[in-house]
């Protein structure tokens, strides 16, 4: 399941307003994708990611409101026998999500989003068993999901400590008992998905040692690196001389 936000884990561009204008500045003139998604395992920095290129495009901002999701604390501490109702909460939640997106068909959405709707069925897959999944796959498929196809998704990844060590300093207290075999699991499905993803140009980003948090030359390195694709899948390693 979706790790649950930091209150004030997530460090905005919003209240920067002359770093905002600098980098608004950097991407005039860029045709920039109208749907943008951040996605990765949980404690990758996908969330903090997504809100400073949300400032710094002008765009509208679609978050997982994960903290309301009653399940989650208990599903971190007894997986099996929470995994069901915790992923049919946030299922039912991004269908809200995109209900709301497609009130107008005529128009696409113009947004940043820290969640791809194709990975619920990711988290699906790892945490449910047969009988859970048979349930879980026919309440997904009356729901009769029409997803929009992002322009550009954006795939943070780094090593499985690195992502532990972020959940520790994070400090979300019902996150710190989280089995490191589950992270393990979660990171893997998202390398298997994205190793055969193209549905939308892909992104991938090595995140190890990225901080899009504290560090607005990583993020400004990213948005060159965006600038400058081809094809519908790029590599993001960042030169050394920025870390």
């Amino acid at each position: 399941m979706e790790a649950a936000r930091a209150h004030g884990a997530t460090a905005s561009l919003e209240s920067q307003a002359p770093l905002v204008a600098e980098l608004k500045r950097k991407i005039a003139g860029y045709e920039w994708p109208d749907f943008v998604v951040v996605e990765g395992p949980i404690g990758v920095g996908k969330t903090t990611l997504a809100t400073n290129l949300a400032a710094v495009l002008g765009y509208p901002l679609l978050l997982e409101p994960a903290l309301e999701n009653p399940f989650l604390d208990r599903f971190y501490r007894e997986q099996g026998r929470h995994a069901l109702p915790t992923q049919l909460f946030f299922l039912l939640n991004r269908a809200r999500q995109l209900a709301d997106l497609s009130d107008n068909a005529l128009v696409e959405p113009v947004l940043v989003s820290d969640y791809l709707m194709d990975k619920d069925r990711l988290f699906a897959e790892v945490t449910l068993d047969e009988n859970e999944m048979r349930l879980y796959q026919e309440i997904y498929d009356n729901l009769d999901l029409q997803p929009p196809r992002p322009n550009l998704v954006i795939y943070l990844q780094a090593p499985v400590d690195m992502l532990l060590d972020r959940i520790r300093r994070r400090g979300i207290e019902f996150e710190q008992g989280i089995d490191p075999r589950y992270i393990e699991s979660i990171a893997e499905a998202y390398a298997q998905f994205f190793h055969f993803y193209d549905r939308s140009p892909l992104l991938v980003v090595n995140a190890a040692e990225i901080d899009f948090a504290g560090n607005s030359t990583h993020l400004e390195a990213l948005l060159d690196c965006i600038m400058a694709m081809e094809g519908g899948r790029q590599y993001f390693n960042p030169n050394p001389s920025l870390l």
